[in-house]
């Protein structure tokens, strides 16, 4: 039988989601009218509860999880500690032969008050917080898992599902909850918005943070400047420096995103913060680029009374086509013309928790959720009839794995 083949089981399956659209679109508005910005700690404990209570509509076990504390750098350059929402666990199956990893965020870039309206573009779309990225793609994520639980051999698949409020800053605390439970699955499924056109995600470039803290040293000047250090100064000859580093190496990307520090303008700056980041395609073109910002970085210190010190690194590594991912893609695509989709994997520079889940050994798909553009600014918006799409699709995938068409752990080796 051919994955592209569309038994009974798949035709009752597929039928149930369809009558589900008007009940998914009622749910992912309601969530995404609660501000779940990555720092908005009230509204990310308010969501998650409801997002559990979602999850529990499949049958699995669910947990809701305290995260530990991350470092973030003030302006200062001095270390807070920062606690975020919780991580929702779901497990179904553990002992299952056959084990899936689903993944997904539900906070957003949008801080409280700054959008917060939803609003009917026309065409069959919608424009507000959190719509694509990615509460549209956690409602089709759980619309998947209830029809499968309802229509497919559900004896053969076991799956854990993580789903994170940190994602848009890096998932720094919940990373080793995706790992450890990436380490245990076959396939990896990510939720992420598609494109407007159905396009999807193939290789990721990696993505690195750093905030680099200058300590100079303070002095008045208008009386005696020369006795002064300035670490705005050193910060700002770093930036110049990682900057001339764009276009020395295919692929490779440098951004400086901002330079904190100094005070008065009488008074020589004997602080600053630097922080930039850099996107790689391959894990040689990440070292590359690190070894560069810190060779940068040495020609820096060479001014007199500077010194720094360093945060940060390559939190997500790149995620780049190899025989497993190749193979995935492909029964996908195989799988997705059963509806009449002809899918596309385009490569990117973004990064995402599919990163996270290649990084622990384990290919994935992370674009499942959502037709939709424009994400991050103010004019995010989701293609409505994607929706039910999107979850027919994911089903199929499902069904698909719990069958053997789509052979989970031989496609896992292929990572070795």
């Amino acid at each position: 039988m051919m994955l592209s083949d569309i038994t009974p089981t798949d035709q009752a399956a597929l039928d149930h989601v369809a009558t589900r659209q008007d009940a998914m679109l009622d749910r992912v508005l309601g969530w995404a009218r609660i501000n779940t910005g990555s720092w908005n700690i009230d509204g990310l404990t308010t969501l998650a509860p409801m997002i559990a209570d979602a999850l529990r509509e499949t049958g699995a076990d669910v947990e809701i999880v305290t995260t530990p504390a991350i470092e973030t750098i003030n302006a200062k350059g001095e270390v807070d500690a920062f606690e975020t929402g919780p991580v929702l666990r779901a497990t179904q199956r553990p002992n299952a032969p056959v084990q899936i990893i689903l993944t997904g965020h539900y906070d957003t870039v949008f801080p409280p008050e700054t959008f917060t309206t939803i609003t009917d573009m026309g065409e069959g779309k919608l424009n507000g917080p959190g719509l694509a990225d990615m509460k549209g793609g956690i409602t089709v994520m759980i619309e998947a898992l209830k029809t499968f639980e309802a229509f497919g051999e559900t004896e053969k698949l076991g799956y854990t599902v993580i789903l994170t409020p940190d994602e848009e800053t890096g998932n720094f605390a919940s990373d080793s909850f995706l790992r450890a439970a990436a380490k245990k699955a076959h396939i990896g499924l990510t939720f992420e918005p598609a494109m407007e056109d159905g396009a999807l995600a193939g290789a990721r470039k990696g993505s690195g943070i750093w905030d680099i803290v200058f300590r100079g040293r303070s002095a008045h000047a208008g009386r005696e400047p020369e006795k002064g250090r300035s670490a705005v100064w050193a910060a700002c000859e770093m930036a110049l420096k990682v900057e001339a580093l764009m276009g020395q190496r295919d692929g490779v990307v440098f951004n400086v995103g901002s330079v904190d520090g100094g005070a008065a303008v009488n008074i020589v700056p004997d602080n600053a913060v630097l922080r930039l980041g850099s996107r790689a395609p391959d894990p040689d073109a990440a070292a590359w680029a690190e070894s560069q910002i810190m060779a940068a970085l040495d020609d820096v210190l060479k001014r007199d009374g500077i010194t720094a010190h360093v945060h940060g690194g390559f939190y997500r590594p790149p995620k780049p086509r190899n025989a497993a991912q190749d193979r995935l893609i492909g029964d996908v695509r195989e799988t997705a013309k059963g509806i009449g989709l002809d899918l596309v994997f385009n490569d990117t520079g973004g990064v995402c928790e599919g990163n996270n889940v290649f990084a622990a050994g384990t290919p994935n798909i992370d674009t499942l959720g959502v037709r939709g553009g424009r994400i991050h600014s103010s004019e995010e918006f989701m293609v409505v009839s994607s929706l039910s799409e999107r979850a027919g699709l994911a089903t199929l995938i499902l069904n698909r794995l719990a069958d053997g068409r789509m052979d989970g752990p031989a496609i896992k080796k292929l990572m070795l």
